[in-house]
């Protein structure tokens, strides 16, 4: 037992040493500039530009339904009382517009 303690002990007294080491920078890959082109001859670059713009118009449809729906369940209640079905559309309506924010931000 004594003796792996003994082989151990220079790595121990060593590893500081070992994190100062300045190490060479890791090589990154060049960045491609060149659009491929997809088997049909349109660009890659544009099919998912477009496919992007149709699922946020498509995504905006519902939220403009989903708060057409929120505002006729608030509407309906005459209390001062939230109900469970107006949350949930509310979580929904926020999932919305966080997925066409982050394919606009794209």
């Amino acid at each position: 037992m004594s003796r792996t303690r003994f082989l151990m002990l220079p790595a121990l007294l060593l590893w500081p040493l070992a994190a100062q080491i300045p190490r060479p920078p890791r090589e990154v890959p060049p960045i491609e500039d060149e659009d491929e082109k997809l088997p049909d001859g349109r660009s890659r670059k544009d099919a998912i530009a477009k496919a992007a713009y149709l699922d946020s118009l498509e995504d905006t449809k519902k939220l403009i339904a989903a708060a057409g729906e929120l505002k006729a369940e608030l509407e309906k209640n005459d209390r001062y009382v939230v109900s469970l079905a107006a949350i949930r559309k509310t979580e929904e309506i926020e999932k919305l517009a966080k997925r066409i924010r982050g394919r606009l931000k794209q």
